[in-house]
């Protein structure tokens, strides 16, 4: 990926209201040129408010923004032919075919029909629609849609591409595809912005990762950077005998300032610990002493859905944890 270190995306000091309900309260960040920034947060933090702003179909209260060098405020239908959009749900029309969409969106370009149909063909066969052109879009399957709702948002080859919960109900083969289309597209030279809630989506393509939470951003940096944040490493292993799994996390309380976690359905055991090795050597013995015989013992890194869970601490992220890791 080549970057020119030039910020292409540059938000500030945004503010938004929707009556009595502050949706972004002072939102900056910015993308440099042919980066992926990932846009986190639990729902109602904001994220799709400011993908609306930034694609000018929201104004904001108070801040600037620009996007491709261009003020979202003051010249917004120039924007417009710059940047493309797919959205939580995929906007295709079912009636016609996936080609006619494709078509479609290149006239709506002021493409002639030869270039329309020579680019529909290009994105047909890069997304793997080929055999799939000419059937209705009603005949798709979810991944198939979402596929291509993503070639229709490039269809104009856009310099910025905004993706919002691009791969929300996706299986995870076809999650992985759309991935590898997503990587090819900034390989290219896209800038991208993309708001998820899945995390291994975030950790797998961002560059560098932004949290949002009741309007505001509570952390920026890097997958690592974000993790080293945690000040921790994580001991986990799997109790071979289910009866002492509370046992096990009794030996271990005096590992680390918090209680050690505990998943009964599956005998894995989970601790933050600020030792390193050291804490890995102490709980072996501790174990050992009281007699509970593990397997599957690690230490790593925090994973970033412990980040999350720790910066936002909401509902939405106990969810998340509990739907992505198995404590």
């Amino acid at each position: 990926m080549q970057m020119s270190g030039e910020n292409f995306i540059v938000v500030e000091g945004v503010r938004k209201s929707f009556g009595n309900i502050e949706a972004l309260k002072g939102v900056d960040i910015t993308v440099k040129r042919g980066q992926i920034l990932g846009l986190l947060g639990p729902n109602g933090a904001g994220k799709t408010t400011l993908i609306r702003i930034l694609t000018t179909l929201l104004k904001p209260d108070a801040g600037t923004v620009s996007v491709a060098n261009i003020d979202v405020l003051k010249d917004p239908d120039r924007l417009r032919g710059l940047i493309g959009l797919a959205g939580q749900y995929p906007a295709v029309d079912e009636r016609l075919t996936g080609r006619e969409n494709l078509v479609m969106v290149g006239q709506l370009y002021h493409f002639s029909r030869v270039d329309a149909r020579q680019r529909a063909n290009e994105l047909l066969a890069q997304f793997l629609l080929e055999d799939a052109a000419d059937r209705p879009v009603s005949t798709y399957s979810g991944g198939m849609r979402r596929r291509l709702d993503l070639a229709a948002s490039i269809v104009a080859r856009p310099p910025v591409l905004f993706l919002d919960e691009p791969t929300g109900g996706l299986d995870p083969r076809t999650r992985i595809e759309l991935w590898d289309a997503i990587r090819q597209l900034v390989e290219h030279g896209t800038t991208l912005l993309l708001t998820t809630q899945r995390l291994e989506e975030a950790d797998a393509l961002a560059d560098r990762i932004v949290v949002i939470d009741e309007g505001r951003v509570i952390a920026e940096g890097t997958s690592n950077e974000l993790k080293a944040q945690m000040g921790h490493d994580v001991l986990e292993f799997r109790v071979a005998n289910f009866t002492y799994l509370r046992r096990a996390g009794e030996a271990l309380q005096a590992l680390g300032d918090e209680l050690p976690r505990i998943d009964s359905a599956t005998g894995l055991v989970a601790i933050a610990v600020t030792n390193g090795s050291k804490s890995l050597i102490e709980a072996v013995r501790l174990l050992d002493a009281a007699d509970v015989e593990v397997t599957d013992l690690t230490l790593r890194r925090p994973s970033l859905d412990e980040v999350f869970l720790a910066l936002t601490d909401t509902k939405s992220a106990n969810e998340v944890i509990k739907n992505n890791v198995p404590i």
